[in-house]
């Protein structure tokens, strides 16, 4: 059987499958068929701002109702909003077309349950099962019916206002945004400015093409150059679906997603709100936020890369944050997603509160030198059982003691060998991940 769930969902180059609308039409009479095996069914489904989107939402839209699903139309909105307006509208699933931080040659599917939660293990191999069998219709007079929502977006802008503590203060406070030309380019501007900040927004035009281009949570060098030319106190960056978020200080420097779980984690901490005093992380996460964790007594959990990994980890432990480098942040008493828009109001409420800027929090913890390079593959690589790599991560692994580490893993998402190493010394890091890297190739 096909597997084609990967780490977040379904994804990958649009026209080559399955990205494909015959795939996309059986994928949505698939998930609707199962979603229907409890009873009377119904969805919401929602899109970044990539062209492909009108596509696959016409798709999935058809085969939902040859299932006998009702589907409720979004249009574009943030990844962590369909999270939450999947409970607003009583659905029975959520469905977001996206391919994240992806540019706008890729598109995929993520599925939220009714909770507003990623799909389980379970639930995927269900969908996928079903995927193997003919595609039936349900009679004439069971077909699903399909409306568009009213108001999606001004319901979930207020939703995200409500998880700010209106105490701290933020005007005054100059930001500049970038949206990444994706799906928060008009909801962002109004959450931060309603609160009172003094906003500059930019990647905010989105053609259907130009997704993450050169902007936004993966290419931080415009928002870096606008916030050091306006003189602003920071900038925030999200990805073209929204669910991730990573920060600039005045001096221009990027503040990572593993330094923004740190300044939350401290702070919640000293609020007594940090329930059960722990951090859940991943693999991925940098030695220097574990230290840094450590010598304020707060435990960290390591999980598989993903946010969803990352939520099962804290569901298991009761934790109430969690996130990735990459800029997942997970604020669990807050909303049951990753959500970029109210990770940033966290964070801005925590530099309120303290009075502090966010370049004074971003230096209470050192990060380690990391040095990532992604090597392509035509093949499955069998890394358990790569004879000369064991050998090189043996040797790498001695040379840096207990002042590094090595991390070596398959992408859920992409044909790739990710090779990290970290290390106190930047050359000594980049050296040794060129040595696995060139063992890979």
């Amino acid at each position: 059987m096909a597997s084609y769930f990967g780490t977040d969902g379904i994804r990958g180059e649009v026209g080559i499958e399955p990205i494909t609308a015959d795939f996309f039409l059986k994928l949505g009479w698939a998930v609707g068929s199962v979603l229907s095996e409890k009873g009377k069914a119904s969805v919401v489904i929602g899109k970044d701002t990539r062209v492909s989107g009108y596509l696959f939402e016409s798709a999935l839209e058809a085969g939902f109702l040859s299932a006998g699903v009702d589907v409720g139309l979004l249009g574009p909105m943030p990844t962590p909003a369909i999270a939450y307006l999947t409970q607003t509208y009583n659905a029975t699933a959520g469905v977001v077309i996206s391919a994240s931080h992806n540019h706008f040659q890729d598109n995929g599917v993520k599925f939220f349950s009714a909770k507003g939660l990623k799909l389980n293990d379970d639930d995927q191999a269900k969908i996928e099962q079903k995927l193997t069998e003919p595609m039936i219709s349900v009679s004439s007079d069971q077909i699903g019916k399909a409306r568009r929502h009213e108001q999606p977006r001004g319901r979930y802008i207020e939703f995200c206002k409500s998880t700010f503590d209106r105490s701290a203060e933020l005007s005054g406070l100059n930001i500049v945004i970038d949206c990444a030309n994706g799906a928060t380019y008009h909801i962002a501007e109004k959450v931060f400015s309603e609160l009172g900040a003094n906003i500059t927004v930019i990647n905010n035009s989105p053609d259907g093409v130009n997704i993450n281009k050169d902007c936004g949570a993966t290419d931080t060098q415009h928002l870096q150059q606008v916030v050091l030319e306006t003189k602003a106190d920071l900038g925030i960056a999200f990805d073209g679906d929204g669910d991730r978020l990573m920060m600039v200080d005045h001096n221009g420097e990027l503040v990572d997603g593993d330094e923004l779980v740190f300044i939350v984690a401290k702070a919640w901490q000293q609020q007594d709100r940090l329930t059960n005093n722990i951090v859940v992380g991943t693999k991925m996460t940098n030695l220097g936020m574990r230290h840094a964790l450590k010598g304020v007594d707060i435990k960290f959990i390591e999980a598989d890369v993903g946010d969803r990994h990352v939520m099962e980890e804290m569901k298991k432990h009761g934790a109430i944050l969690g996130g990735e480098g990459s800029g997942h942040m997970i604020c669990l008493d807050k909303t049951t997603s990753g959500d970029g828009i109210i990770s940033a109001l966290q964070v801005l409420e925590v530099l309120a509160k303290s009075q502090s800027s966010l370049s004074q929090l971003k230096h209470e913890m050192v990060k380690y030198p990391q040095v990532l390079i992604n090597v392509k593959t035509q093949e499955k690589v069998d890394l358990a059982n790569h004879q000369l790599l064991n050998q090189t991560i043996k040797t790498v692994e001695s040379d840096l003691g207990d002042e590094g580490r090595v991390l070596i893993r398959a992408s859920g998402t992409e044909p790739l060998i990710r090779v990290m190493v970290e290390a106190k010394d930047a050359q000594v890091t980049q050296q040794s991940a060129e040595k696995l890297a060139d063992t890979l190739r």
